[in-house]
């Protein structure tokens, strides 16, 4: 058997990985997981000298990240000797042979109505501010119809971070009302959004310079690039403070639009195609909440509770 050393295999891996054309954040996440790991060998070692015990020590190193991220880890580890297998590298997946971390199961809290309105309500002022010797003010914050769009495009599609910030003009069809994003595995779908969020949509577009259908649907501030996932996170961050309303972020709106969508009568195999899920195991936890809230109600509502017969 042929073998590589470690650093050439990771260069043939990230080869294939762009002939199969992954998309750019899979490529990234690949990346960021395979440096870390040739960091942990003091030399660089033939990924067919690779050990289980030298995994199994890797992954003990990964103690002090979150177990959805050592998760990750093993994923990434797990595609790499997956193509070493086929290209003959390695006589094993020996990273199979190790059981991947089981990720904490975070409780799932929705937007309520209230939340929502106050974020709205705070997209168009700065946080309040005092100069020496002069009354607290605010004053407009010029992002103010960009970020409108981002909550209302949010909680009306249930869209990925990512997927929102790879959103060209073109991408919108105001007309059809809809969305066409490019989720994850590079699978492209459509997701439908109410007339309310395309007047939203059409108002900021209206304002804009820039009438290009590939211009990005949302710059950074000042700048020709798109927001990435974690400008995102900071532009909802602070619009939570000043609405203070604690623990905003794009996956929040998600949680809250699946949610809504099941208690509104919507079915789990249609928001499952929605949310680009390929299987129904996240949407099944998405509908145990909503049966939850239908389990309160009729403890509220039931007759024979209420009448005490």
């Amino acid at each position: 058997m042929n073998t590589l050393s470690l650093s050439r295999s990771i260069e043939g891996f990230f080869l294939e990985a762009g002939a199969r054309r992954l998309s750019p954040n899979t490529i990234r996440f690949y990346r960021a997981i395979l440096v870390r790991f040739q960091k942990f060998f003091d030399a660089d070692p033939l990924i067919g000298a690779i050990t289980k015990a030298d995994l199994q020590r890797f992954m003990i190193s990964l103690d002090h990240l979150s177990k959805k991220t050592a998760l990750g880890h093993h994923a990434g580890l797990s595609a790499l000797w997956r193509w070493a297998l086929s290209e003959e590298l390695v006589e094993r997946n020996l990273v199979r042979e190790i059981p991947a971390p089981v990720p904490e199961q975070h409780t799932i809290i929705p937007f309520t109505q209230v939340e929502v309105k106050a974020l709205l309500g705070a997209v168009d002022k700065s946080m309040p501010y005092a100069r020496l010797g002069q009354r607290e003010c605010q004053h407009s914050n010029p992002e103010a119809l960009r970020n409108r769009v981002i909550i209302y495009l949010l909680l009306d599609t249930g869209i990925r971070a990512s997927e929102l910030c790879g959103l060209r003009v073109r991408n919108l069809d105001l007309k059809a009302r809809h969305v066409t994003v490019m989720g994850k595995g590079s699978k492209e779908r459509t997701i439908y959004f109410s007339e309310i969020t395309a007047k939203v949509i059409w108002r900021y577009l209206a304002q804009r310079s820039d009438e290009s259908l590939d211009a990005w649907m949302f710059p950074a501030w000042h700048s020709t690039s798109p927001l990435d996932a974690r400008d995102l996170y900071h532009v909802l961050h602070r619009i939570g403070q000043r609405a203070g309303v604690a623990d905003v972020h794009p996956h929040r709106f998600r949680y809250t639009f699946a949610i809504q969508y099941l208690r509104n009568k919507g079915d789990v195999y249609t928001l499952q195609r929605i949310l680009g899920h390929t299987t129904l195991d996240m949407v099944r936890r998405y509908l145990a909440i909503a049966q939850t809230d239908i389990e309160a109600a009729h403890r509220l509502a039931s007759p024979v509770a209420n009448w005490r017969l």
